[in-house]
């Protein structure tokens, strides 16, 4: 995938900050961490507690600069003046709780008033704005809690208008997901009401070899397990591919690896689409480019 997508801007708030009295440390510890994240910081400012500030500039990030990212630091304590979440609200098109309750979570486990940060994240167009405390320490605790989830949450908003709940194939040694599990997320994503049709491929490794069932080969031996592999870049290059497919809301791969032996799962996938056509359509080319392009199976036949 491109990199050009993870782009942020840095927004810290701070009234002695803004007059110079205070030197801001926290802005600058958080471009370093995106820098090693990979993310391209395109825009950091320094603005007062104060609410029209705030959300100017959040809009300024927003829908002129387009960072994919906001980082906000400051203004999310209990004092008059913390009104950084109010801001963010005040611009807000969709509510992204699980980053804020991930992040409080975080910072309970180290000191108890954790609970008492208002930090809380929302989303504007294509933009993903966080907000954060305004120590060095309290903003890098937070955002590491969540700085590996947050460039598949800009996927999901770049992927062409589906917030579909495609993720990362995994790698080696997993536990194949469960089929019900999916649906349930699924269903409670934000475009599940314009889903009409999930389907699943469940694929396994057989016993009849795929000389026999493609080339009607009767000299082909039994399968009795199966090197398995994939191209994990590639896979996730397939999966944003057919979020893009007309009528489609929701992709997820998972894909096993290793050696496995007859009857065990090779992968599974779910499509979700608005109508049938396009649900079948979505599966059978995912699968199809999965098993071309992205797979490798080695099949292991029975001694004669």
């Amino acid at each position: 995938m491109s990199e050009k997508k993870y782009t942020a801007a840095v927004i810290t708030v701070s009234d002695r900050g803004y007059r110079g009295e205070r030197e801001d440390t926290s802005g600058p510890a958080l471009c370093r961490m995106l820098a090693e994240k990979g993310w391209q910081v395109v825009y950091t400012v320094i603005v007062p507690d104060d609410f029209e500030r705030i959300r100017a500039e959040l809009l300024r990030c927003a829908e002129e600069i387009k960072a994919s990212l906001v980082l906000t630091t400051g203004g999310t304590g209990f004092s008059p003046r913390d009104i950084t979440p109010e801001a963010a609200l005040s611009v807000a098109e969709r509510l992204a709780p699980g980053i804020p309750e991930a992040m409080r979570a975080e910072s309970m486990r180290i000191t108890p008033r954790g609970c008492l940060s208002r930090e809380t994240a929302v989303i504007r167009g294509q933009t993903l704005i966080v907000n954060l405390p305004g120590s060095p320490k309290a903003a890098l605790e937070n955002i590491s809690a969540v700085m590996d989830a947050l460039k598949h949450g800009v996927d999901m908003l770049m992927s062409g208008g589906s917030a579909d709940c495609a993720v990362p194939a995994d790698k080696a040694g997993s536990t194949k997901p469960s089929a019900d599990a999916w649906l349930s997320e699924a269903k409670r994503q934000p475009d599940a009401d314009q889903v009409g049709m999930y389907l699943i491929h469940n694929g396994i490794v057989r016993a009849t070899a795929r000389k026999k069932v493609r080339d009607h080969d009767d000299s082909a031996k039994a399968v009795v397990g199966m090197h398995f592999s994939y191209d994990a870049e590639k896979a996730e290059q397939l999966i944003t591919e057919t979020r893009q497919m007309e009528g489609v809301y929701c992709v997820k791969v998972w894909l096993n690896e290793g050696l496995l032996q007859v009857g065990d799962d090779i992968m599974m996938v779910l499509i979700g689409a608005d109508i049938r056509p396009h649900a079948v359509a979505a599966l059978e080319t995912l699968v199809g480019r999965l098993k071309k392009e992205c797979v490798s199976e080695k099949e292991i036949f029975a001694e004669e």
